[in-house]
């Protein structure tokens, strides 16, 4: 519990929990919008982008002021990037009865900031983001706890004002050490992996959410891109297993995690990948009995010929109105969680039980169903061991680019295409799609893009003028249409996971990283360097293209760490 007083802990003993995260205040870096009328101004605004102490004084010499003459006084405030958390405000008057009412929007793009609830689908879901708040004189207040990056404040009563010495961002995050890294002559890809590694980091609360505004909860389905990420990025969170067991005990046999037999298998996987990184078997046999069970469960829904016919079929929302896709995925996937799952249980109770297991993976893959032209089914077929890669690449992956994927499973069609050697076209992916975003002002990756989306669009971080797109609130589809859709989801951070394991090379071959395999392979770039993270320590690497197109290696390992080059 920390130092505190024993009468405290005598008091609270058994009730409580400690946060892990810690808080930081961020003052406003540019004022983006102002009323400036005859009924409603505001006065003395850059006041606002000075350093404050955070602390309410009587000296109310260099107020922003906030006047309202018949009208409705606002400003929105940009902080610079995304964040998890509120904002604090300080007031030192407010007439005409020392009390004022605030409105306080918050917004992952200007516009959203600036709009009404219900329009563009605009809403308070998971996180409230439109909320009137009481102030007084010489008070401090803090309000929201959500995720965004633009704040606008009105006031909201007649023939009053407010004088505010200071608003600044409440930062609310895991201070925890970017242990991996990425570097490049391509100073794009080196942006897009450091978005996809804070898109992670923000998630990492005390559990670990699908998004920092909507969806504030353990999709277990949707964590597999986060915890490769985590992976490569930070090595050991605690918020990885935290979400793992309390998605299982929430979960008793046979019901599905999340309501879906695919997010079950996503269990499994995730379960399988994070022991070869950190190779806690403790842990692993914690969920033993759970894990026996499942993989009993999803047996049953194995047919004799190899067809898997689980209920309430769901791959992702694009792929989700082409049915034969969703077949083809679901089944990719379940093969792969058995063939995992098998190898999990041959390290709990031997071959002999494990065999079982081994035995549907192989009657799994006598069927081999239709992709039906979806480049998730596909990628996630190659995956599993159903289709050749280079064929699926040339005829489905890598036709179009990177049109027709989705920020979820993106990162499997690029794992796809890297098994087929498309490294340069991997790349060019990943800076057409991903970069993409960032072109339109995103500081974090967001749950869905479309590259459709980039013509005539606006950028996010700025109020959009009338010929062009607003592409906030015009796009987004199923439960993320309009401002609705989460601009912040750990989902979409795959680039970061596959660019340590196929640029920097880096494969965990033994669990615990005991033995590393280092493989890089480099496309288009001239070199690269990185650092990956075991519970051994962390791996070093340079690698640098010779003029006869071989690649030259530095590679550092800490002791204990076989390295396979």
């Amino acid at each position: 519990m920390g130092k505190v007083s024993n009468v405290l802990k005598s008091q609270i003993k058994g009730r409580s929990e400690k946060d892990n995260r810690v808080r930081e205040y961020i003052q406003p870096n540019r004022i983006l919008w102002k009323t400036d009328g005859e009924h409603a101004k505001v006065e003395n605004e850059s006041g606002l982008l000075e350093k404050s102490s955070g602390q309410i004084t009587l000296n109310t010499g260099n107020a922003c002021v906030l006047r309202n003459n018949g009208g409705n006084a606002g400003l929105l405030l940009d902080f610079g990037v995304e964040l998890q958390g509120g904002i604090e405000i300080l007031v030192w008057g407010c007439g005409p009865s020392n009390k004022a009412k605030l409105r306080v929007r918050f917004g992952e793009s200007a516009m959203e900031a600036m709009s009404e609830l219900g329009e563009n689908n605009a809403t308070n879901d998971h996180a409230i983001r439109d909320q009137i708040i009481d102030v007084s004189f010489l008070g401090m207040i803090e309000v929201g706890n959500t995720g965004f990056r633009f704040a606008r404040v009105d006031l909201l009563e007649e023939d009053s004002f407010v004088e505010i010495k200071s608003i600044r961002a409440v930062f609310q995050y895991k201070d925890i050490e970017y242990k991996g890294s990425f570097a490049s002559n391509d100073p794009l890809l080196n942006q897009i992996w450091e978005t996809g590694a804070y898109t992670v980091h923000l998630n990492m609360q005390n559990y670990l959410w699908d998004g920092i505004k909507r969806d504030r909860l353990v999709w277990v389905g949707d964590m597999h891109p986060e915890t490769s990420t985590i992976q490569a990025v930070f090595g050991y969170d605690d918020s990885v297993p935290r979400s793992l067991d309390i998605i299982r005990d929430d979960t008793e046999i046979p019901n599905w995690m999340n309501s879906f037999p695919s997010y079950s298998m996503w269990w499994i996987i995730i379960q399988h990948d994070w022991y070869m990184q950190n190779g806690d078997l403790s842990y692993l046999k914690e969920q033993e009995d759970y894990l026996v069970k499942l993989l009993d469960l999803l047996s049953e829904y194995i047919e004799k010929d190899g067809r898997s016919m689980t209920p309430n079929q769901f791959l992702d929302w694009p792929s989700s109105e082409n049915p034969r896709a969703v077949e083809a995925g679901v089944h990719s996937l379940l093969t792969i969680a058995m063939e995992k799952g098998a190898k999990l249980v041959d390290i709990l109770k031997g071959k002999e039980v494990s065999g079982k297991y081994i035995g549907f993976v192989n009657t799994l893959k006598q069927y081999i169903p239709d992709h039906a032209n979806n480049k998730q089914a596909a990628a996630l077929m190659v995956l599993a061991g159903l289709e050749n890669a280079n064929s699926i690449n040339n005829d489905v992956l890598a036709v179009d680019g990177a049109h027709r994927i989705s920020t979820f499973l993106g990162y499997y069609v690029l794992k796809s295409r890297a098994l087929a050697g498309d490294i340069k076209g991997c790349l060019e992916s990943i800076r057409e799609y991903w970069g993409g975003m960032l072109a339109l002002g995103a500081t974090t990756f967001w749950e869905d893009f479309d590259l459709n989306w980039l013509e005539n669009a606006a950028r996010i971080d700025e109020l959009v003028p009338e010929d062009k797109v607003n592409v906030h609130a015009t796009y987004g589809n199923y439960c993320y249409k309009g401002y609705r859709h989460s601009l912040c989801h750990g989902w979409a951070s795959g680039p970061t996971a596959w660019m340590a394991e196929y640029i920097l090379g880096i494969k965990v071959l033994e669990p615990g990283c005991k033995a590393v395999e280092i493989k890089p392979s480099l496309g288009d770039l001239e070199w690269v360097e990185g650092t990956y993270p075991t519970p051994l320590g962390t791996i070093y690497v340079r690698h640098e293209k010779q003029t006869d197109g071989t690649i030259k290696s530095d590679i550092q390992a800490p002791d204990g760490v076989k390295i396979i080059h």
